[in-house]
């Protein structure tokens, strides 16, 4: 395999991380917006919200054994657009009807669509033997800000969801279709046949255990910033309405920053370092936030929590890709990632409600300590990023197998 064809598949891949960065950001940033334009009541809202990851998760399990037949390139060729046009039909509809199936397509698509979207970094990044999959996710949280941004300028101006979504999409779907011929699937022989060898599902559960785990309590804290930032510091910290809004910007904000030096960090220190040091970053953030004496103090603590939080996720497919590619090829590194994949949305399933109770039977202050407990969890099993057969972020980087950008 060609340098230049390796390039062209990193920048490739890294448009799409930020396609779906902007798309995503557009659905959860309108959600007030939708929810009046279909007059969905707030006891159905949270169906509608929680079907999405749902069916997102059992797309990703699909995943995991379309991709052994076709390959993960195709599956992402496809689902980005598809995600894409979901998004314009919930703009786009009237009826209830038409709100649940637009919203159905768009968790089916999603669920594939970052399944084999981080197929296709963690094997691009055994490709070039040295930690890059930090900077795929700098580019979501990229097209997040991009998103969220865009998603202001249809609020502000009260434009129809329609009439926002419209522009968007009719730029970023000629994008998706124009990289999806650049993607690079499982470089090598035996990319189809690996997951027939390894047995069913490649790895077995329990060696990806722990970071079933760190996924899922990494998006505990990522729901928790994203769904009460805005109202720890109105109500608990007595931030003013136009402060509100600043935590989870801030947070976006340092999300990328973390990401974007992040892989150098990997290269440099090693993954297990990283990743230890991201997680006492971000408990530090919670604890900064369950005792700030006001708004501005909570907002370096959210501030903190974006650099910490930001380098666990990607890590830990890199680290699920690996361990399944070792024990038993390409195709178990597949499957290990759409198995993987499946904990980011439960860890989104529970982290807002969980906040939520324990601040209604408790404290809001004393419910952010319950996601600093679970990330520190992340410090014991950091060893799962390891590996002593690992060409990059294991401890010092290693040579590399091929010198590409």
């Amino acid at each position: 395999m060609t340098d230049a064809r390796l390039r062209r598949g990193r920048g490739s891949l890294a448009g799409s991380f930020f396609v779906q960065g902007v798309t995503f950001a557009l659905l959860v940033t309108r959600i007030p917006a939708i929810q009046d334009r279909y007059g969905i009541s707030d006891g159905l809202l949270p169906v509608f919200l929680a079907a999405v990851p749902v069916l997102a998760g059992v797309a990703s399990v699909l995943t995991g054994k379309l991709v052994a037949r076709v390959g993960a390139g195709r599956v992402l060729r496809w689902s980005q657009p598809v995600v894409l046009l979901a998004l314009l039909a919930v703009g786009a509809g009237t009826e209830l009807w038409t709100a649940a199936v637009a919203l159905g397509v768009f968790g089916l698509a999603v669920g594939a669509l970052d399944a084999s979207m981080n197929m296709l970094g963690v094997s691009l990044q055994r490709a070039y033997g040295r930690s890059i999959m930090l900077g795929f996710h700098a580019s979501y949280s990229l097209g997040g800000i991009a998103g969220a941004s865009l998603a202001w300028v249809g609020a502000y101006g009260d434009l129809p969801l329609f009439v926002s979504y419209l522009p968007v999409v009719a730029v970023l779907l000629p994008v998706a279709f124009a990289g999806g011929r650049w993607y690079v699937d499982e470089p090598g022989p035996g990319a189809g046949t690996a997951q027939a060898g390894a047995g069913s599902g490649g790895v077995a559960f329990k060696a990806l255990l722990p970071l079933c785990l760190v996924m899922t309590f990494a998006y505990i804290g990522d729901s928790t910033v994203s769904n009460w930032s805005a109202k720890y510091l109105q109500d608990v910290l007595h931030g003013s309405e136009e402060l509100a809004t600043v935590p989870y910007n801030a947070y976006m904000v340092t999300t990328l920053l973390g990401r974007a030096v992040g892989d150098f960090g990997v290269r440099r220190l090693g993954a297990v370092l990283v990743v230890r040091g991201g997680a006492v970053l971000a408990a530090l953030g919670f604890a900064v936030v369950a005792v700030a004496p006001g708004a501005w103090v909570g907002m370096a603590g959210f501030t903190l929590l974006g650099l910490g939080l930001s380098v666990i996720v990607p890590q830990t497919f890199a680290a699920a890709g690996r361990l399944a590619f070792e024990r038993h090829g390409p195709g178990a590194s597949d499957a290990a990632v759409a198995r993987l994949n499946v904990f980011n949305y439960v860890g989104f399933l529970i982290g807002s409600p969980l906040v939520g109770a324990l601040g209604d039977a408790w404290s809001y202050r004393g419910a952010m300590l319950v996601p600093m407990v679970l990330v520190l969890v992340t410090v014991v099993y950091a060893t799962s990023f390891a590996s002593p057969k690992a060409r990059y972020g294991g401890g010092h980087e290693r040579p590399r197998t091929v010198d590409v950008g």
